[in-house]
């Protein structure tokens, strides 16, 4: 129960965000954020493909293959949580579908992500994300991690 409210909280948070982002004037973006010392700017950017309107023109992929993955992750995640333990692998997959939700009930409802802040440091200047993104990138942070910490610990079982 706890891991479907990790989804649903991530899923709805990033979805206020991108409805309020959505409300506002396009003229008043780009902006800098309030009290973000100018290091996180906001802006209004629709992504009818992957990154970098990656294969834009190809709607049907483009809602298909996260469709399948999410769909994937999900099983995965009602596999795993039928067994003890794995706990941060569970957590890991549960951000990871509260941000890929998100972005995919955009793909399905809005025909488009809505993309709303960027760090204004180095490269990460060029890029637009939203929270689902990061949720995204932070499950899979989790999941590799959790991954790793599990290999080396067989390989330690092994030495022995």
């Amino acid at each position: 129960m706890v891991l479907a409210a990790i989804i649903v909280l991530l899923a709805a948070g990033d979805l206020v965000l991108k409805g309020w982002i959505e409300k506002q004037d396009p003229a008043q973006f780009p902006r800098p954020l309030q009290k973000s010392g100018g290091n996180i700017r906001l802006y209004r950017n629709h992504n009818a493909g992957f990154p970098f309107g990656f294969l834009e023109k190809h709607q049907e992929l483009v809602k298909l293959i996260p469709l399948v993955e999410i769909s994937a992750l999900g099983g995965f995640l009602a596999c795993l949580n039928t067994q003890k333990g794995n706990t941060a692998k569970k957590v890991g997959l549960a951000v990871l579908l509260g941000g890929g939700i998100s972005n995919l009930y955009d793909r399905f409802v809005r025909n488009y992500v809505v993309d709303y802040f960027s760090f204004q440091f180095g490269w990460l200047k060029k890029v637009v994300f939203n929270l689902g993104d990061l949720f995204v990138f932070l499950g899979s942070a989790i999941l590799f991690a959790a991954g790793f910490v599990d290999e080396m610990r067989r390989r330690k079982s092994e030495s022995y």
